[in-house]
């Protein structure tokens, strides 16, 4: 697993969302330049994140971005999901029921199972609260 370039930014915006602590829509380009992430690149980002309902948009004056939802309650797993797609660490555990036809005796499998479960189990217990400075679950400084 790999998390790309769009994950990594989904993260960022909605840290950044979090941190202003405002109820008020914020616009993109603030973000944007504070990210310094392209904003046609952060647009199409917002837009992933708008329709899986993670955030609010606003046109016009006064118009932006905020979260949907206090940042405590969103996960990094959630975020990463819906940016990412599936966040398995091989390509047989993507397919549902895995109908790879070595599954049935395949040595490896259940190691691949259990480094998925982990990796979901530690994604969703980090939130954007933490991630924010929001939070004092996780104690320590990302770089995302």
């Amino acid at each position: 697993m790999k998390i790309s370039t769009k994950g990594r930014y989904a993260l960022r915006i909605m840290v950044d969302l979090a941190q202003q602590h405002s109820n008020e829509f914020i616009p993109l380009r603030d973000v944007s330049e504070r990210q310094d992430i392209s904003e046609k690149y952060a647009e199409m980002i917002v837009g992933l994140l708008s329709k899986t309902g993670f955030v609010f948009s606003s046109r016009g004056k006064g118009g932006g971005y905020k979260l949907a939802r206090p940042p405590e309650t969103i996960t990094v797993a959630a975020i990463l999901k819906a940016v990412e797609g599936s966040l398995a660490p091989v390509a047989c555990l993507d397919i549902p029921n895995n109908v790879c036809p070595r599954a049935g005796n395949c040595v490896t499998l259940p190691m691949w199972r259990e480094l998925e479960r982990r990796i979901d189990e530690y994604l969703n217990s980090v939130t954007v609260a933490d991630l924010s400075g929001q939070s004092q679950a996780i104690g320590a400084d990302y770089c995302i």
